[in-house]
């Protein structure tokens, strides 16, 4: 395992983050607190240390199995968990949101199922539709001087939000936010075109969720397995619906054939050349073993481009403007 310097902390994290969103049966689909532990133990044997996990994972199985399993080696893991949806099924209108009232509700149940004193990286969720981002960026700032978070970090916010929080936090000498989290794949890019560069000229530290479109780019759905196309409810899932997902998935299958690597690795490895840190979620040890193969995998520049141009948001007929930041993970540390 690599590691990457997370944006511009001191943090050393590892290549691909463990998302521990399976960790636990509470929504009805994902890991026994066995499977869970070897999935674990495992990424942690292969050099990850890098978890990350919500409040409502599960309806706070994930973070009560991680409480468990990180006792006597807390140190050994960039621990980041987030809240805006409650722990429960209908959680309380006074608890879920990004108030301050919930934030400090959030984060101290958050601490007692994760038995540890303080949180590495504290997400908001998401966007709640009326919080101020100044609420938020005060909220944060209390608990970092109170010693409950380290850093803050905001999970599937717009660019313009996001540039705001930091400039906010800036102006206001609040603890910086320091990370930024959305989906990104082969079958979704949108978050290039702004996500991307804002989060570079801001200094974020970038983990990005679903580098396998769900499960998608494993090809596993064209051989009638269903995974998250109904374990979730279909959520967190990007069918193959059209022609182009269709291409994206053929060369995707092709150049795992010529690497004798799995469509998964390639996946995977592709996205972590964005200079971000791809997180994946396994439900099983077998799926966790197959994905960390993936750090191994070198695709060619040729490969690399090849996968860009199937899967360009423009026109078949344009010519992609390659990203120029977008060439691997930087600040590797050995």
């Amino acid at each position: 395992m690599k590691y990457t310097i997370f944006g511009k902390t001191g943090l050393q994290v590892s290549q691909v983050a463990l998302g521990t969103g399976n960790f636990g049966t509470g929504w009805g689909y994902g890991a026994n607190p066995d499977a869970a532990e070897a999935v674990f133990n495992t990424y942690a044997d292969a050099g990850g240390n890098f978890i990350d996990t919500a409040d409502v994972y599960q309806f706070g199985q994930s973070e009560e199995l991680l409480g468990r399993l990180l006792q006597g080696r807390r140190e050994e893991f960039v621990l980041a968990t987030k809240y805006t949806n409650g722990a429960t099924p209908n959680a309380n209108r006074l608890v879920t949101g990004n108030s301050r009232k919930a934030l400090v509700a959030s984060v101290e149940a958050s601490l007692k199922r994760l038995k540890t004193d303080r949180i590495d990286i504290y997400w908001t969720h998401h966007p709640d539709g009326f919080t101020p981002i100044e609420e938020i960026v005060r909220g944060f700032e209390d608990l970092a001087r109170s010693g409950k978070i380290l850093y803050a970090g905001l999970s599937n916010f717009a660019a313009w939000r996001l540039a705001r929080a930091v400039t906010l936090a800036e102006l206001t000498h609040a603890v910086p936010i320091s990370a930024a989290q959305f989906e990104h794949s082969l079958v979704h890019r949108e978050s290039e075109t702004d996500l991307f560069p804002a989060s570079k000229a801001l200094g974020l530290g970038v983990v990005t969720w679903s580098p396998l479109g769900g499960g998608m780019l494993t090809g596993k759905y064209r051989r009638g397995e269903q995974g998250r196309a109904e374990g979730f409810g279909g959520r967190v899932f990007q069918p193959e619906n059209s022609a182009q997902r269709t291409q994206i998935l053929d060369t995707v299958i092709t150049i795992a054939k010529e690497l004798g690597v799995s469509a998964s690795q390639v996946a995977i490895a592709w996205a972590g050349s964005h200079g971000a840190v791809p997180i994946i979620g396994p439900r099983s040890l077998e799926q966790l073993q197959d994905n960390l193969g993936a750090v191994v995998v070198d695709l060619s520049s040729e490969q690399i481009s090849r996968l860009d141009a199937v899967s360009s948001l423009l026109p078949a007929s344009s010519v992609r403007t390659p990203i120029p930041w977008a060439d691997g993970v930087t600040n590797v540390v050995a």
